[in-house]
């Protein structure tokens, strides 16, 4: 057993209270357990508790073993002069802080099958650890719990866009730029895009956005997908169109081996996905602008809604014709970017900009929009717990990745309901 069920024990009050005194015999009165510390220092903050005839405001320490307070040099902590009650499971030894001050000590006592349930699971094998038990809590519960996850997860992509501020020395645009990039790559290219956004200067797309063919050639080129012999006209035209660009920007290619093409469908084949990206920065020198202006959503869908240019009817790569099939982004690949791009970057700009409506302008987005479709929320379904929409969807993404696979059952609401019962 881990020293977190102990502390998950306290924080919820779901020990034996039959019996609340110290080992030297003192009655105890908890009036407030105090307030969860999950940085260094003591483990519970500004706890109220009545010891014997006195009134004790501060803080609660807990430890497997009361040895533990030695092993871990507390008494040498001046820091922890300021604990009031430890808290343990088994009483090896007494306790004396650094002051020189004997601490009250608890043994802390609970069901038996309130810990086999927490051991269940923990060596769980199962793809959610609490099964089909997660399909049974209380509809309001488990709603609350996972908007406090959506709201988690949407902080998280927050920062990512505030680590490529600071990259970017604080320019929102060419944050977007490369967010925008990364999102095209669709999770299997999303690095070679983002690699491709750094090696190609933000600038010189924008001088070169006039042209569709100049901006085709920049992409392409600098992805590093015309330095093979042309196989066709169009191929040569890119070439000659970057061999100038290359030279006038000082610009360095990546190499064509980091693009994956295996096992995805023609339409998401990297080369297609750089030529629907060409056309959407030369249709729209005001796409930051259009996105963070819209009025419905589908003015989102309007915006993305981009097709390739006409070589790419009847290609997927390079000098190898297919059949006739306009390249245009489909809707549920739009639907994609605005989850994974226009919501985190409505949701960041707000924060910064301190624009509280902006910020529920993000969220209230994800409810207007479908749930997604992928292996994390087909697995949620098959235990019947069924997303209504983009919202729940990103929130229960949240909860697997963050606290499913991690074991972080007593952090979930949905667990603490589970070893309640």
């Amino acid at each position: 057993m881990k020293e977190d069920f102990l502390h998950f024990l306290w924080e919820y009050g779901l020990f034996d209270k039959s019996k609340l005194v110290t080992v030297t015999g003192e009655m105890i009165e908890i009036l407030t357990p105090g307030q969860h510390n999950r940085d260094a220092g003591p483990d519970f903050f500004n706890a109220k508790i009545k010891i014997g005839d006195t009134l004790w405001a501060g803080n609660v320490e807990i430890h497997m073993r009361a040895s533990d307070w030695q092993r871990h040099i507390h008494h040498e902590d001046k820091a922890y002069n300021n604990v009031i009650l430890h808290v343990v499971k088994e009483n090896d030894q007494p306790v004396v802080r650094a002051d020189g001050q004997l601490l009250p000590t608890f043994i802390i006592r609970y069901h038996p099958q309130m810990e086999a349930r927490y051991a269940a699971l923990q060596q769980s094998v199962e793809w959610v650890a609490c099964g089909k038990e997660a399909a049974q809590v209380d509809l309001f519960r488990i709603k609350h719990f996972l908007g406090r996850l959506l709201v988690e997860r949407l902080e998280r992509k927050a920062q990512q866009l505030y680590d490529v501020l600071d990259a970017t020395h604080n320019n929102w645009h060419e944050a977007f730029y490369r967010l925008l990039f990364r999102t095209f790559g669709f999770g299997v290219n999303a690095v070679p895009f983002e690699l491709l956004a750094k090696a190609t200067p933000f600038a010189a797309i924008g001088k070169q956005r006039h042209s569709l063919l100049q901006i085709e050639a920049l992409l392409f080129g600098q992805a590093g997908m015309l330095a093979s012999e042309a196989k066709d006209d169009y191929q040569h035209a890119l070439q000659k169109e970057y061999s100038f660009l290359q030279t006038k920007y000082s610009l360095q290619p990546l190499e064509a081996h980091l693009w994956k093409f295996l096992r995805l469908r023609p339409s998401n084949f990297p080369t297609v996905r750089v030529a629907q990206l060409a056309m959407l920065l030369h249709r729209d020198a005001d796409l930051i602008d259009k996105m963070l202006a819209f009025h419905t959503v589908d003015d989102l869908y309007n915006l993305f809604d981009v097709q390739a240019s006409s070589y790419w009817d009847t290609h997927f790569t390079f000098g190898k014709i297919s059949r006739r099939m306009p390249k245009t982004i489909g809707a549920a690949s739009i639907q994609r970017m605005i989850v994974n791009l226009i919501v985190p970057y409505l949701f960041a700009y707000g924060c910064r900009q301190a624009n509280e409506a902006l910020c529920e302008k993000a969220v209230e987005l994800l409810e207007t929009l479908p749930p997604e479709k992928n292996h994390i929320t087909n697995a949620w379904e098959q235990i019947g717990v069924k997303p209504g929409n983009a919202f729940y969807a990103q929130a229960l993404i949240q909860l697997k990745t963050d606290y499913c696979n991690n074991k972080q059952c007593l952090q979930c609401g949905i667990g603490i309901n589970f070893l309640q019962k």
